[in-house]
């Protein structure tokens, strides 16, 4: 066995077999993997479609090939395979290298695929664990990664739930990533206890390739009820163990090379904070931030308003926006999200962005839009760029060549939303939204002058709804959009974004995007979700503690909402009645969530412009001594800690902060204008309020 040491994981390589038999972690004296019958390097799908056989599912593995070429030096080792063999279709003319070398503290697991043979390589699992075990004495073991701007987890024990029936597979499977949450979104997974023992597995370069993550337990249930994972080596004389990995869609054509995305690990010890930091240290050396316009980069507030759906609503017409500009001063909000304003409504015609001649003429609504800039508020444009309504007239002649095709030469499909109507809330006139290829030069010209409408229009800016997806859409297959065969889907997305910069340069414009993925934040000034969740966990918060990120306030008081959006930097979109309503239709909301934004903009250097730490560098106790955990930590831009605390409940709390870097001496609730001392190391939060303590 050959051996690799990284400061926090010692790793076992079988040199006959290239398997990964030993995985430990130094920093939680945890043993991952101590069976190397278990072990395993890799595994191809190489489907024989068109052949005599005819099976598509045909894999190669890793450990069952031929003795590699092993070549070891001290900061790495790398395995040759100069052709492989199939289950079903015998020797292939593929040669197969991998890499783990020690860089940047981890271990870097990289892959080159040549391909000589007559088949597709169309799936790899690679690094791929044969068998992990949850630390000694775990009572909860979890996959951890994102999705939505917050984290997600799944349980492998004590439940291990199959993700994609009973019916698809021989073991129970968890497998992350279904669209719209995919790998590109956040390229990272923690594989993590109760206890804060963690291993995380995240890409080692700024690159999208299709990807996911794929648990698997072996042999299956001793109970399925409940999906209960069994607690014992050996269960009905089989030998129980959990398989993990990503799994790669590279699509390598006969003839073509590949290098797979390399993925790092490395092991760490701490809360969900500590095993994402494993990935920013890295993405922080190639991630970029756009100039913000110059009204968005103080302290502000917007409003999202719905002016029509697909079943025809017609709420405003343009020529009276205006006095929606007059209420927006009125309550002290900057910036206006129209939605609906295009023809036909929300969600319906894209992705034309012509105006609604029921709503008014498009010179009614520029010259609206200049009135609502008089005023000192900006108007965003609500647009989508991803999808053709397929109940277009023009959809099967204009838009279906370009749409994203599977392997079958069909178009994949988003099956819409539903709109006000009893007969789209049962789904039975839903319009219908079709994935579009950005690798298409046709439909990207096309996506540039929708664009330019709405500069046209004057507006300050636009909102791309769902650009952080392409639906159930991965790779494209069709080849005549000027692209290989299964592309990814998502390496385009940046394209379209350049073009539209391209298009503004020069002219101080507002790009943003709903729930974008960390990439995204490089190229989009501002990210709107929805996080109402209690639990919510702000993984885009801490990837980008410095980012503009928005999110959605419905309730008619919201303070809780608005406590958090002080609590993670999250800028206010008020939307009453669901997005449908005025700022004065709920002034108690607008009122406290002011002046939660005074309070950041008087201590703007820890809560606006400070770094976003969530729970690194402080804790919280309350009166009983157990941890409180409705906190986040943020570094001042004077080198001081600061830090906001909520209270959700309706009754008062007492709490005990510290930092790790100086102590908290003074705080201010959001209600109040100023500070106050803390006192004997304590505060009380009254009910749904929020302190900020300094």
């Amino acid at each position: 066995m050959f051996t690799l040491e990284s400061d926090t994981l010692t790793i076992g390589f079988d040199e006959s077999s290239g398997s990964l038999v030993s995985l430990y972690s130094k920093v939680s004296q945890w043993t991952l993997l101590d069976r190397p019958r278990l072990g395993l390097s890799w595994r191809f799908l190489l489907p024989l479609e068109g052949t005599l056989e005819g099976k598509r599912n045909n894999n190669a593995w890793g450990h069952l090939q031929e003795k590699p070429e092993c070549v070891k030096t001290s900061g790495g080792v790398s395995f040759s395979w100069k052709g492989i063999t199939s289950e079903f279709g015998g020797k292939h003319k593929i040669t197969v290298t991998t890499l783990c070398e020690i860089k940047n503290e981890q271990a870097v697991f990289s892959m080159t695929i040549v391909n000589n043979d007559a088949v597709y390589v169309e799936n790899v699992y690679y690094p791929y664990l044969g068998d992990i075990r949850r630390p000694k004495g775990a009572g909860k073991f979890s996959l951890i990664n994102g999705g939505y701007c917050a984290v997600n987890e799944t349980s492998l024990y004590p439940s291990f739930p199959n993700t994609r029936g009973y019916f698809g597979d021989d073991y129970p499977v968890i497998m992350t990533g279904a669209a719209p949450y995919t790998a590109p979104m956040y390229p990272f997974a923690l594989l993590s206890d109760e206890k804060g023992n963690g291993i995380y597995l995240g890409i080692a370069e700024r690159r999208i390739e299709a990807t996911t993550w794929m648990a698997e337990l072996h042999p299956g249930y001793g109970e399925s009820m409940g999906g209960k994972a069994p607690d014992t080596d050996v269960l009905a004389g089989k030998e129980v163990f959990t398989r993990f990995g990503p799994v790669h869609f590279p699509y390598v054509a006969p003839g073509a090379s590949f290098e797979l995305l390399p993925f790092g690990m490395e092991a760490y010890r701490g809360n969900w904070n500590t095993g994402v930091s494993c990935y920013t240290k890295l993405s922080r050396t190639w991630n970029k931030d756009p100039v913000m316009p110059g009204w968005a980069r103080d302290p502000h507030a917007w409003l999202q308003l719905h002016i029509n759906s697909p079943e025809d609503e017609l709420r405003i017409k343009y020529r009276d926006l205006p006095k929606v500009g007059e209420d927006c001063v009125k309550h002290g909000i900057r910036a206006i999200q129209l939605v609906g304003w295009n023809n036909g409504g929300q969600d319906r015609g894209n992705p034309y962005h012509d105006t609604d001649p029921r709503l008014g003429t498009f010179e009614e609504l520029k010259e609206a839009i200049g009135k609502i800039h008089a005023m000192g508020v900006k108007v965003i444009l609500f647009s989508k760029f991803v999808w053709a309504d397929r109940s277009l007239e023009n959809f099967e002649k204009d838009f279906l060549p370009l749409a994203i095709k599977d392997p079958y030469g069909d178009y994949y499909m988003h099956p819409g939303y539903q709109y006000q109507t009893a007969s789209q809330w049962m789904d039975i006139n839903t319009r219908r939204l079709i994935p579009m290829c950005f690798m298409s030069k046709e439909y990207l010209e096309l996506c540039k002058r929708e664009f330019k409408k709405l500069l046209d229009l004057g507006a300050a800016g636009m909102l791309y709804d769902e650009c952080l997806h392409h639906g159930p859409a991965l790779c494209c297959f069709d080849m005549s959009h000027g692209h290989r065969y299964g592309a990814p889907v998502y390496s385009a997305d940046e394209a379209l974004i350049d073009a539209f910069a391209e298009i503004t340069a020069g002219r101080e414009f507002m790009i943003a995007g709903e729930a974008i993925y960390d990439f995204q934040h490089d190229y989009y000034h501002l990210s709107y979700t929805r996080t109402s969740n209690p639990y919510h966990k702000p993984v885009s918060r801490f990837l980008r503690p410095r980012g503009a990120i928005m999110t959605a306030v419905t309730g008619f008081t919201d303070r809780n909402m608005i406590n958090q959006c002080l609590l993670n930097r999250y800028i206010i979109s008020y939307e009453p009645y669901n997005f449908k309503g005025m700022p004065s239709d709920f002034p108690e909301a607008t009122s406290y969530g002011a002046k939660m934004d005074a309070l950041r903009g008087d201590l703007r250097e820890y809560f606006w412009d400070g770094e976003f730490r969530d729970k690194l560098g402080g804790a919280v106790t309350a009166a009983d001594g157990k941890d409180y955990t409705d906190y986040a930590v943020f570094t001042g831009t004077n080198g001081k800690t600061g830090m906001v605390i909520c209270n959700y409940d309706d009754t008062p709390v007492r709490v005990k902060p510290s930092f790790e870097k100086g102590s908290p001496s003074r705080f201010r609730l959001v209600d109040e204008a100023s500070p106050r001392d803390i006192e004997a190391g304590s505060l009380t939060i009254p009910g749904k309020s929020a302190a900020a303590v300094i």
